[in-house]
């Protein structure tokens, strides 16, 4: 395993960021880590970078402890949420004073500018660039050690929908051999570069599956309004119908495990019990429905 975290909790006085969190991640994997503001996304990863430590617990990035410090940062490329960066310096000289840190031969330096897209601009000063291109500096420098885990703390903000594309690919790219380890509060670029998502929400993991297993997940919503208020246990007689929400005055959303079009039933048991349906529309279960479901509270 890539990352291994077990029963880890970190407290900062009395308030408690994560609460006996574990999970395991392999390679090659790329893991979405994702939870509403405060969840305790960005404490795990400091931890897992040895940033800082945990209150309690274990963590282990590519078999090494959380006290061998030094192997873990060679391992380990780490792009945080508010990428630091030397304003004065050009993109050059910022990466080859990383690579010197490292150890690393400066010919890397024009490999990660060519994989990163930073060569348009590479003769100007970090200071003058885009916030996207920043973000792309700080991307090459979490890549100029070519390290076997990527730490990924939203590595899409502030990109336009072209560099958006761009590094969502070269992400993929990366996770064909590597393990990547992001957080993201975009839906649509977990669905588009993971193959797993954690959930997490205040400090503790409240899901953990595959993409593929969300895509296969036979369920569907249906949305009705009906002519007058309806009781969810009624609601719930309806076949294979597994939750009903009252989202406001006479509207229903009734979910179905199955992938079979539900309406016919819901069209059949309206007209048996004298119910005039108002509207009738159906949805399709997603990320961004089960992210909202289990962050709510």
């Amino acid at each position: 395993m890539s990352i291994e975290v077990h029963n880890v909790s970190k407290f900062y006085g009395n308030q408690k960021a994560l609460n006996n969190v574990s999970f395991k991640v392999k390679q090659p994997e790329i893991v979405g880590f994702l939870g509403p503001n405060g969840a305790g996304k960005s404490t795990m990863m400091k931890i897992l970078t040895t940033y800082i430590k945990p209150s309690s617990g274990e963590t282990k990035v590519n078999g090494y402890s959380s006290e061998q410090l030094q192997d873990i940062q060679k391992s380990v490329g780490y792009l945080p949420e508010h990428n630091p960066l030397y304003l004065d310096m050009y993109i050059k000289e910022y990466l080859s004073f990383n690579a010197d840190i490292y150890k690393v031969n400066k010919s890397r330096i024009n490999e990660v500018i060519a994989l990163t897209g930073l060569t348009p601009e590479i003769h100007k000063k970090i200071g003058q660039l885009s916030k996207g291109y920043r973000q792309r500096v700080g991307l090459a420098t979490a890549l100029l050690h070519d390290p076997e885990v990527l730490i990924l703390d939203e590595p899409t903000t502030g990109l336009d929908p072209n560099q958006l594309i761009e590094i969502r690919n070269l992400i993929k790219s990366i996770g064909k051999t590597k393990t990547v380890f992001l957080s993201t509060h975009i839906m649509q670029e977990v669905e588009a570069m993971c193959d797993r998502v954690i959930i997490i929400n205040k400090g503790e993991i409240v899901a953990d599956k595959t993409l593929k297993d969300l895509r296969d997940e036979k369920e569907q919503v249906v949305i009705v309004e009906f002519d007058y208020r309806v009781e969810d246990a009624f609601l719930l007689k309806l076949p294979k119908a597994s939750k009903v929400i009252n989202t406001y005055d006479f509207v229903y959303e009734i979910t179905f495990k199955t992938s079979e079009d539900m309406r016919s039933y819901v069209f059949d048991f309206a007209h048996d019990n004298q119910l005039k349906i108002l509207q009738l529309n159906q949805k399709n279960a997603s990320l961004e429905s089960l992210f909202r479901e289990l962050t709510s509270n």
